[in-house]
């Protein structure tokens, strides 16, 4: 990331906002929209907002977002691993779900697999991004 830490204050002028939090706010928000690979994204958007906190406490400013892309990086972290653990535990469902899904042409079909998915594994085809 670049610098973007505030400028020393002069005497009198308002505090510098210090930007990186918008970065770990974008950050964490891209995490949350590309589970599970966005797992990176999210580790970085945590990383991102701590550094931003701590360099608005050195330099005595704000930083607008921080706190938020933290909390967005935890939860796209938490999605994440969620995901990455139910295609590990049920990979050979996956696998079938999944060739069922390319074999789908029309709606009563894709329903067929998804019934399918339910009754073997017990969770909605939406945890596999389908």
């Amino acid at each position: 990331m670049t610098d973007n830490s505030p400028e020393p204050r002069a005497d009198g002028q308002p505090p510098k906002v210090e930007r990186g939090g918008l970065w770990g706010l974008f950050l964490g928000l891209a995490g949350l929209l590309f589970p599970p690979y966005g797992v990176v994204l999210s580790v970085f958007g945590v990383v991102q907002g701590f550094r931003a906190r701590r360099a608005a406490r050195t330099h005595r400013s704000q930083a607008p977002g921080a706190l938020l892309s933290v909390a967005l990086g935890v939860i796209g972290i938490v999605v994440s691993s969620i995901m990455i653990t139910v295609l590990f535990a049920y990979q050979d469902e996956v696998t079938e779900f999944r060739d069922c899904s390319a074999r789908a042409h029309t709606v009563s079909t894709q329903k067929e697999c998804d019934t399918a998915w339910e009754s073997g594994t017990g969770l909605p085809p939406v945890v596999i991004g389908a």
